[in-house]
């Protein structure tokens, strides 16, 4: 099993960075990578089980399903169900951190995923830094 693990400090607070990220029809509006994005079936954007189907800057297509939401713990939790990428089983986690030594946050993203012996190392690379730290650079520079 593959994982991916990037990590980042955002200049602002945990509640604040959460209003934006916990939308999880909202990353085209912070995320560089994300050109639209839609719910499925009229559901709500916070609602377990709903469906996100957006639509990359380079054109690919990717659908994820929300697993769990946590305004407690600022943290969301989604699958993929259909991507270009060559993966199955994807399961990743955002989840935020107060830091009270200047009222930032600790931002966390992981994944775990099934795919080829051949595949893991461009996939863990392309997420890690491409989709990961994309956002979180993105996050970073709209908290400034």
């Amino acid at each position: 099993m593959a994982m991916v693990f990037v990590s980042s400090v955002i200049n602002a607070p945990a509640p604040e960075v959460w209003t934006l990220v916990r939308d999880f029809n909202a990353l085209p509006a912070w995320h560089p990578a994300i050109a639209e994005s839609r719910i499925e079936l009229n559901k709500q954007p916070d609602q377990i089980g709903c469906i996100r189907n957006f639509r990359l800057v380079d054109g690919g297509q990717i659908r994820e399903q929300l697993l769990a939401l946590s305004d407690y713990e600022y943290s969301v939790t989604y699958s993929i169900l259909d991507s270009p990428m060559p993966l199955h089983e994807y399961v990743a986690t955002l989840r935020l951190h107060p830091v009270t030594d200047g009222n930032r946050c600790f931002a966390e993203w992981t994944a775990r995923f099934e795919c080829a012996a051949d595949d893991e190392d461009a996939l863990v690379s392309n997420i890690g830094n491409n989709v990961f730290q994309g956002g979180f650079n993105a996050l970073k520079s709209r908290f400034r």
